[in-house]
């Protein structure tokens, strides 16, 4: 488990606080390979009937840390991105997902929120997936279930063109539940996590695999996003890109 990735579990939730406050909770492979096996203890343990995210005041996840992105540019990094577990369990996760947001949200921080059956976003909510803009693709089968969460031209203008989207907007499109002040969200996210979590299990496991339906092609989908998502970080135009936003303001 990572350091920045912390666990607690408290009326049938498991509670995972992704908690790297000092680079806004960018994700690194620790990170995701911490949230992949939290996802999996979860599943497996009796006693969690739901799961919440959550990340620090001001900041859900600033997307997948740069120097990670650069060591997979520049052939640094063999392995295949860790982010691919994690995406896997989150889209064909069989527990109640809930998501509690705050402040920035990018890249995946935007994503991973498609495959959560409820989201509570604070009225400080910045949304935005620049992967366009960084010479790369759009990822975690964001392609395929963003524009049926919100329609093909509000997916366009946030996946492509990497407009950013505020709290209101998000409501408006169907990407967040509901939105609340900052000083109230983590107490309504674990209530509605708890609430979930505290329906009859066997008629709540029904009826949630009703309504999320077969996940099978929107997996399908983050897989071939990824082998494009990998290429295109060995691309010469995403390594300039790259390179240019770490040396931004210098």
């Amino acid at each position: 488990m990572s350091e920045h990735i912390e666990t607690i579990r408290a009326q049938g939730v498991l509670t995972i606080r992704m908690n790297r406050p000092d680079k806004k909770n960018a994700l690194t492979t620790g990170m995701y390979r911490g949230l992949a096996s939290a996802i999996s203890d979860a599943e497996k343990d009796d006693e969690v009937s739901a799961i919440l995210i959550l990340g620090v005041p001001g900041a859900f996840s600033a997307g997948n840390d740069i120097a990670d992105f650069l060591a997979a540019a520049t052939g640094q990094e063999n392995e295949p991105l860790a982010a691919f577990d994690f995406l896997e369990k989150i889209i064909m996760v069989e527990k109640p997902l809930i998501a509690g947001v705050d402040g920035l949200a990018i890249g995946v921080g935007t994503t991973m929120l498609m495959h959560c059956d409820y989201v509570i976003a604070s009225n400080q909510c910045l949304f935005r997936t620049p992967f366009v803009d960084l010479g790369l693709t759009t990822e975690a089968g964001s392609s395929l279930i963003g524009p049926r969460i919100m329609g093909h031209h509000r997916a366009f203008s946030l996946l492509v063109l990497g407009e950013p989207m505020n709290a209101e907007e998000a409501l408006t499109c169907g990407l967040v539940n509901r939105v609340v002040t900052p000083s109230e969200l983590e107490e309504s996210a674990m209530s509605v996590a708890a609430g979930t979590a505290a329906k009859p299990a066997e008629a709540l496991k029904v009826t949630r695999d009703l309504v999320r339906g077969d996940r099978h092609d929107v997996l399908d989908r983050m897989r071939h996003e990824m082998d494009l998502f990998e290429e295109r970080l060995k691309s010469e135009d995403a390594r300039a890109a790259i390179d240019a936003f770490l040396n931004k303001g210098k």
